[in-house]
């Protein structure tokens, strides 16, 4: 049995991620990270502790969705505690980023910006797509909820990366993420990302390709956040029998 911790486990994800664990063959919900009261019972043989060196000593492998400063304690405390990892926090800076590609050469880690198994193909599609229509414009727009901090999300940016990635280009050098104004005609080679952010939306992310007399939008609208915790389990399974190094959801899955 897979001895999972939970880090972030009083969040909206962290709670459904209890939940699948509980019901779960091969792994089970056990040292839950919280720093607030739970809102609920927690699993009865679960270990709770708000000591996150505790949380990877005691876990076979940690899944964390929580806020970047919490994913920053995490990795930090994983340079002293080595413990396989799979992380979804959003919103990382750049010396999070920096954090995590050190402390993958101590453990495994799978870090993507979205653990559901569709977005995960759409990535290569997108790539694929922009490589083969390299005349086409492309633009992405993102959907979440009102309480979302970050924008535009972090499967927008990944989604922009591939597309990108499929033409040669760095994304920061043509990334758009707002148009006001007399700005001008449409450069040739820029990716915009525009987020939208309303109600309770969980996620829909839309990136079209537009040439004279046709276009292409490809579509992934996530309908559950059970959708994030369960490709978070599929890849915690998966991670432990890895080598050091940072991998993705996309490797989990053999793309």
């Amino acid at each position: 049995m897979i001895h999972v911790g939970i880090h972030g486990s009083t969040g909206r994800v962290g709670r459904l991620l209890i939940d699948n664990l509980a019901k779960d063959k091969e792994a089970k919900p056990y040292v839950l990270h919280a720093i607030e009261d739970f809102g609920f019972t927690p699993p009865k043989d679960a270990v709770v502790t708000d000591d996150v060196c505790t949380l990877l000593q005691k876990s076979d492998v940690v899944i964390d969705f929580t806020i970047s400063m919490g994913t920053e304690a995490l990795l930090e405390n994983a340079l002293k505690h080595p413990t396989p990892l799979v992380i979804g926090t959003t919103g990382l800076n750049e010396h999070q980023q920096n954090l995590l590609k050190e402390a993958a050469n101590n453990m495994p880690i799978l870090y993507s910006t979205n653990m559901s198994l569709g977005v995960a193909v759409l990535n290569r599609l997108v790539e694929l797509a922009s490589k083969s229509l390299s005349d086409f414009d492309i633009e992405i727009v993102e959907q979440h909820h009102r309480f979302k901090k970050d924008a535009p999300s972090g499967t927008a940016l990944t989604l922009g990366e591939h597309a990108a990635r499929g033409r040669g280009l760095n994304l920061d050098d043509v990334r758009i993420s707002g148009r006001n104004g007399l700005i001008g005609e449409r450069t040739k080679d820029e990716i915009a990302i525009m987020a939208l952010r309303g109600g309770d939306i969980v996620g829909r992310h839309t990136v079209g390709f537009y040439n004279d007399g046709e276009f292409i939008e490809m579509n992934h609208t996530a309908t559950s956040r059970d959708t994030f915790a369960k490709g978070a389990i599929k890849a915690a399974k998966w991670i432990i029998n890895q080598p050091n190094g940072l991998y993705t959801i996309s490797d989990c899955l053999g793309l």
